[in-house]
């Protein structure tokens, strides 16, 4: 299923929308060369064979799931689930991070199980929640046995079919799904009405008393909103005690494989990033994900368990869940309700053009949802009437909301 012409940038492939105009990405060429692996170069012939191969449900052991399954590109490239479903409805412990930008992380998946886009295509291929394949050797044979896969990887590779290459075609095709122009982008470069009133006091609350600077600050070299680190921001704790789970992990597997159906399958799921490394630091701890597209990808966090940004913002607002391992720059903020609004209406700025459609009925579907019963919202716990939550920096006072976190004041004029 063709989604996008794909365009030649260096030695990159970069998808952009379809029209007669087609919006920029605010990506530089410079950085899309970086990321592209010296073993795997872009090429036109490679993303779309990536792209077959991406849509095509035999690669799942009954016909019935694809990469698209879980990366629908309706759904902002996610599943639009608390958690993804794979073969025969099998349901894992983990929200489909959307790949829209994923060649731009340092790791894949929300714990970094993976180390580049090549492994994490191998993965979910031969889980047995999710496309359920039993080798890669039989993966490889059901690509042979199709005659167009056989031409294709002939003509991309020079050799049949084989499970690296099909990674790499994969891997390709997905460093083609890239963020186009937003209205922050042209916010950030002087146009002060590309933002709304409520979003540019969004802007002040995000570089401000909202502290989501810490994590998803603006880096022009690298403009995708997030620190690529992992965290513990209490999302899991209300559900699982750390330390008992932590000893557990520390005698399971510690292979690729088994970690990936450790953090599928099990309850140790909820341990993140420490069933990859084993260090303290990391128990509970998860991605920080990219703010671009953030509009289009509910429900958020690794489990789902959030199901709009008000939800979002309610549980930053209140510190998280307390814990052992909570991350130290996780306290209450003190944000009152129009603070909150602001800061989600921001959140639409940072949908690129190519999905504006999308995002727009989005985001008047999660207004009409958080008028019901937001569960995440504790407003004693927010402004400090819980006991000690640390201090909630003070509301700022700016004419020009332009002229703090990230744009020049001289261009704020």
């Amino acid at each position: 299923m063709r989604r996008f012409p794909l365009v030649l940038v260096g030695m990159g492939v970069i998808a952009v929308a379809q029209g007669p105009s087609s919006p920029p990405s605010p990506i530089s060429p410079d950085l899309i060369k970086f990321i592209t692996p010296a073993d795997n170069p872009g090429s036109a012939a490679k993303a779309r064979l990536g792209d077959d191969l991406f849509d095509d449900k035999r690669l799942s052991a009954d016909n019935t799931v694809a990469c698209n399954t879980c990366h629908e590109p309706r759904g902002g490239f996610t599943a639009r689930l608390e958690t993804a479903k794979g073969i025969r409805d099998q349901s894992g412990k983990r929200n489909s991070p959307t790949i829209i930008n994923a060649a731009f992380m340092q790791s894949q998946f929300w714990d970094g199980r993976a180390a580049t886009l090549e492994d994490q295509a191998k993965l979910p291929i031969l889980n047995p929640i999710e496309m359920g394949m039993k080798s890669p050797e039989e993966v490889v044979a059901k690509l042979r046995a199709i005659p167009e896969y056989v031409t294709k990887f002939n003509d991309v590779f020079g050799r049949p079919p084989n499970y690296d290459d099909m990674a790499r075609a994969i891997a390709a095709f997905e460093r083609t799904v890239v963020s186009t122009t937003a209205p922050i982008d042209r916010f950030l470069r002087g146009e002060t009405n590309a933002l709304t009133d409520a979003q540019r006091r969004g802007w002040t609350v995000f570089n401000g008393k909202g502290r989501c600077n810490s994590c998803h600050a603006f880096n022009p070299t690298f403009p995708f909103f997030t620190d690529n680190k992992f965290h513990n921001i209490g999302v899991a704790a209300h559900k699982q005690d750390f330390t008992s789970l932590a000893i557990r992990a520390e005698r399971a597997g510690s292979s690729q494989e088994e970690i990936d159906r450790l953090a599928l399958e099990s309850d140790l799921s909820e341990l993140g990033r420490f069933l990859v490394t084993k260090n303290r630091s990391d128990i509970g701890a998860f991605k920080t994900p990219g703010l671009r597209e953030i509009a289009i990808t509910s429900p958020y966090m690794h489990d789902g368990s959030e199901a709009t940004l008000w939800d979002v913002m309610d549980h930053y607002n209140k510190g998280g869940e307390p814990n052992p391992f909570l991350d130290g720059g996780i306290q209450r903020l003190g944000l009152n309700e129009d603070e909150i609004n602001d800061l989600v209406e921001l959140m639409a700025a940072f949908t690129s053009d190519r999905f504006a459609q999308l995002g727009g009925m989005e985001m008047q579907r999660q207004r009409t949802f958080m008028r019901g019963p937001r569960q995440t919202r504790d407003n004693d716990a927010a402004l400090g009437r819980k006991g000690h939550f640390g201090d909630a920096v003070p509301t700022h006072d700016k004419k020009d909301p332009a002229a703090i976190g990230g744009r020049p004041i001289a261009q704020s004029q």
